[in-house]
């Protein structure tokens, strides 16, 4: 018999619909793909020169559970240098992905039991990491009239005794928001006051479209002695396959991780941590072209959607998505379980367009779209989504 955690763990909503549009490509099938969470750049040359270079030097034995030193110390630079916090080595443990550093930072800071708030809507693979870890998952509902930002009054209706810790994700996926300083200092003194841990999600922090951002962890001392910040190169460096995330966080908290970590996947792959290095030290400006391009991106979508009638969305700050609420589309559409869920599959049946449902992110009246791909593409695929809900108005 296999393990009762198994029933209660959803698989990715996400990866279904990437895997039900390569089934639909390899059988000639054209598809518009607005769902993938994944930047349509490679990853830069530079930085690409050198995971080759260690590779042509062996580089490829066991090394340090919680990384390569030199990567560890270029990571603390760059926190310093653009973030304005202050770590040593010993605190920064790198990861396969960001998700293997949110599930090392969760068997850290929880036992079976202990809650972890969720603000909504969320990150696909938080509830289910939580769950896979026998802690619970906790969804806090917010407003959308302040953009779907959790507010410490949100916050404070479910906090019980077993409130371990709050995932706040800056920019935000799905809605591409981002928290003013004072937001999360409010935020951050309440979880000070409770003493429940931060897990600040800032995997997006370099694709932002104004200077508003802020790190949690760079608040104050105390603030950053509660908070565990996830990064990775995944979306920054376009490096979503080689699998490279990191944690920085306080002393005990970054050895528990490493601790945990040295049992289940030793560190990292060698190759994906020279190729991060090479990014952090010679790649500044092809990141910057990526967010660029994004930015640019982010103002034709939302031009085009507000031509749109019966819809509206959030107005993202950064990230590379479009948060759309189908609340008039739902009083007239037929579904029997999901709104967003079926109107994602009847979209994709009729129109060849994929994207996400809300469902995914705890939100049943929105779909995600991302322009995490060519301009023609989603600007096509606007065009699809005005002509099916024309169906429903």
């Amino acid at each position: 018999m296999l393990s009762s955690r198994l029933k209660n763990v959803t698989p990715s909503v996400t990866v279904a619909i990437s895997s039900k549009v390569k089934e639909l490509k390899a059988n000639g099938v054209e598809v518009i793909n607005l769902s993938i969470g994944e930047p349509d750049f490679t990853i830069p040359d530079k930085a690409k020169a050198y995971g080759k270079k260690s590779l042509d030097e062996n580089k490829t034995k066991y090394d340090l559970v919680p990384g390569l030193i030199e990567l560890r110390k270029e990571i603390c630079k760059k926190l310093d240098r653009e973030n304005n916090i202050s770590y040593t080595p010993d605190q920064i443990v790198l990861s396969s992905g960001a998700k293997n550093s949110i599930t090392n930072a969760i068997l850290v800071l929880t036992d079976p039991g202990d809650e972890v708030l969720l603000p909504l809507p969320y990150w696909v693979s938080y509830s289910e990491i939580i769950k896979i870890t026998n802690a619970v998952p906790v969804e806090v509902p917010t407003c959308k009239d302040n953009n779907f930002k959790v507010t410490v009054e949100d916050i404070k209706k479910y906090v019980t005794e077993k409130t371990k810790a709050i995932v706040i994700t800056n920019p935000s996926n799905p809605t591409g928001c981002v928290y003013t300083k004072d937001e999360l200092f409010e935020i951050a003194s309440f979880c000070l006051q409770k003493g429940i841990y931060i897990l600040a999600d800032e995997i997006y922090e370099k694709i932002r479209f104004n200077d508003s951002f802020v790190s949690i962890a760079s608040l104050n001392e105390e603030i950053k002695n509660i908070t565990i910040t996830i990064n990775g190169f995944a979306k920054c460096a376009a490096m979503t396959g080689t699998r490279l995330g990191y944690t920085a966080s306080n002393t005990e908290i970054a050895k528990g991780m490493s601790t945990i970590q040295s049992h289940i996947v030793s560190h990292p792959s060698l190759t994906a941590q020279y190729i991060g290095l090479g990014a952090l030290l010679e790649c500044e400006e092809d990141m910057q072209h990526m967010v660029e391009t994004y930015k640019k991106r982010c103002t034709l979508i939302t031009d085009r959607l507000d031509k749109i009638n019966s819809i509206s969305y959030v107005e993202p700050s950064g990230a590379f998505y479009i948060f759309i609420d189908l609340s008039n589309i739902k009083k007239n559409f037929d579904y029997k379980e999901s709104f967003s869920v079926e109107f994602c599959e009847k979209f994709l049946e009729a129109e060849k367009v994929a994207v996400v449902p809300g469902k995914a992110f705890g939100i049943d009246e929105y779909i995600r779209i991302s322009y995490a791909c060519n301009e023609s593409e989603f600007m096509e695929g606007i065009n699809r989504l005005e002509k099916y809900i024309k169906n429903f108005i």
